[in-house]
C-alpha cells in the first residue's frame, strides 16, 4: 500500500480493536487516567491510543529494505549530540525507552548516527514469530538478543557494554516480576532494574529517550540528558535510587504525547485486583 494509506488505514483499524479489545482497552483507560491525574477525557485517550498502536503494527509490516531511506528522511532527531558524545566516550551507552511511537524506526536511525543497538526480545510461543521479529529488527539495523530460558542475556548485554557498544532497553514494564519497587505515576509498582543496573555495574551512559510518531508521516525522536545515578553506600542501593529517578524521567517523556503510549496490559498491582 501507498504509505498514506497504510498509515491512516492502519490507525483506523487500531481504533476500531478498542471496541473489541474490551479488556484492554478498560487498562487503556486506567493508564491514560494515571497520566492525566483525572478521569476526565481517558477514554477518549484509550481509543486514540488503540490507534497509535495499530499505526506501529501497520508500519512493521509495511516494512521493506528498498522504504528504509524513506524512514530515515522522515525521522528527526532532537539532541543528537548527547548520543554521539555518549559513543564517541567508550563507555558503552544503554538507551531506556517506553512502549511509545515506533521504537524500530529509532533503532534504523541511531544505527544512521553510528550507534547500532542490541536490544532485547521476549521469548514467544511461535518460533517462526520470534525469527519473524529478529529478520525484521535486523532490517532496521538493530541486533537482538532473545530472552529464552537459560540464556545468557545479562552476559550479552554486558559484552556489548564493555566494548563500548550502545543497548536499547524498554523499561516501563516489569515482565519478570522481579523488578525494583518505584512510584510510578503515583502508584506504587515494580519497574525492570536492567537499565541502571548494567551502567551502575559498567560504568555505562544511561541515556533516556522518547520515541513519537510525527502526525503525519514521519518520527520525532528525542534524547534526554544522561542519567546520574545517586550516590549510595551499596549497589542495590544505587540502582533503587536510580530507577525510581528513570520512572520520573520517563514520565515526562510519556506526558509529551500520552496518546502513543502503548501499555495496555496490567503494570501495577491494582491492575489485577478484582473489582469490586
Amino acid at each position: 500500500l501507498p504509505e498514506p494509506i497504510m498509515r491512516r488505514l492502519g490507525y483506523w483499524v487500531g481504533w476500531i480493536g478498542s471496541f473489541l479489545a474490551r479488556r484492554r482497552f478498560h487498562m487503556a483507560v486506567r493508564h491514560q487516567t494515571r497520566v492525566a491525574g483525572t478521569a476526565m477525557g481517558a477514554r477518549r485517550a484509550a481509543r486514540r491510543a488503540f490507534g497509535w498502536y495499530g499505526r506501529y503494527w501497520a508500519e512493521v509490516f509495511w516494512m521493506r529494505p528498498r522504504r528504509r531511506h524513506r524512514v530515515l528522511a522522515r525521522s528527526h532527531l532532537e539532541n543528537v549530540d548527547r548520543l554521539v558524545d555518549a559513543v564517541a566516550s567508550g563507555r558503552g551507552v544503554v538507551l531506556a525507552l517506553p512502549h511509545l511511537g515506533n521504537w524500530e524506526a529509532a533503532g534504523l536511525r541511531a544505527a544512521a548516527e553510528g550507534a547500532r543497538v542490541l536490544a532485547v526480545a521476549e521469548e514467544l510461543g511461535n518460533e517462526r514469530i520470534v525469527q519473524w521479529f529478529i529478520h525484521l529488527r535486523k532490517m532496521m539495523d538493530i541486533d537482538v538478543v532473545i530472552a529464552r530460558k537459560g540464556s545468557r542475556v545479562t552476559r550479552d548485554l554486558l559484552q556489548r557494554l564493555q566494548e563500548g557498544g550502545v543497548i536499547a532497553l524498554l523499561c516501563d514494564r516489569d515482565l519478570s516480576g522481579r523488578g525494583v519497587r518505584v512510584k510510578f505515576f503515583g502508584e506504587e509498582t515494580t519497574l525492570p532494574s536492567g537499565p541502571v543496573a548494567l551502567a551502575e555495574r559498567t560504568g555505562a551512559v544511561l541515556l533516556p529517550a522518547g520515541t513519537y510518531f510525527a502526525p503525519g508521516a514521519g518520527y520525532h525522536f528525542v534524547v534526554g540528558h544522561p542519567l546520574e545515578i545517586p550516590d549510595a553506600e551499596d549497589a542495590d542501593t544505587r540502582v533503587r535510587l536510580g530507577t525510581q529517578r528513570l520512572a520520573e524521567v520517563i514520565e515526562d517523556i510519556i506526558r509529551v504525547a500520552p496518546e502513543q503510549w502503548h501499555l495496555v496490559l496490567p503494570n501495577w498491582p491494582s491492575d489485577r485486583e478484582p473489582a469490586p
